[in-house]
């Protein structure tokens, strides 16, 4: 339902922030992560995920989308409710986590309060050839100006195809037609070839 929210800064604390957007304040939970990413300004911006149950519905902020992805990762696995994986997100880095999943590190996942060995075994077992898919840049920030090539293999990669292997299949696009492709072109034949 949010993709982010935007505007004035009006209370920060560790555990949540209160943003006026519009004359609203928004309540928005956030991780120690996301705590130490957000700067003291008037302006601060929050990539949200909304979760409703019968009795609430409670706003979860993320200072970078990477950081979010990861969060809709974790709550994805049964057993794993959004607090859980904010306390994952405020315990370790993202990336941290990402790579203790995608190398299989039970020991550090459990060191996570909350986190006993069943539930750090299915962590790696459901999310490891996802995170391995999407590739060890999936928690940095998109850059805003990006090429032909970057703008279709992120397209591929959202239809679910592995990176390493569109990457291959792109560039053998572009050495074939001298690079000059539009996004679609190219992404029609790649689609063609994968």
């Amino acid at each position: 339902m949010y993709d982010y929210i935007s505007g004035k800064l009006m209370f920060k604390s560790p555990s949540y922030v209160v943003i006026d957007a519009g004359g609203v304040g928004y309540h928005i939970n956030i991780s120690v992560n996301t705590y130490s990413g957000i700067s003291d300004d008037e302006k601060c911006k929050l990539f949200a995920w909304l979760h409703v149950k019968e009795d609430a519905h409670t706003l979860y902020g993320f200072a970078t989308e990477g950081e979010r992805r990861l969060f809709l990762h974790l709550i994805s696995i049964s057993g794993i409710g959004p607090n859980t994986a904010r306390m994952m997100l405020s315990s370790i880095s993202p990336a941290e986590i990402q790579a203790a999943i995608v190398s299989g590190n039970v020991s550090l996942i459990q060191r996570i309060k909350g986190i006993g060995p069943k539930s750090a075994q299915r962590i790696i077992l459901e999310l490891q050839d996802k995170l391995r898919k999407e590739g060890p840049d999936t928690l940095t920030v998109v850059p805003v100006s990006q090429t032909v090539k970057d703008e279709a293999l992120s397209a591929l990669v959202m239809l679910g195809f592995a990176r390493n292997v569109a990457e291959k299949v792109l560039d053998q696009e572009i050495k074939k037609n001298n690079g000059e492709l539009t996004v679609e072109e190219l992404i029609k034949f790649a689609l063609k070839t994968l």
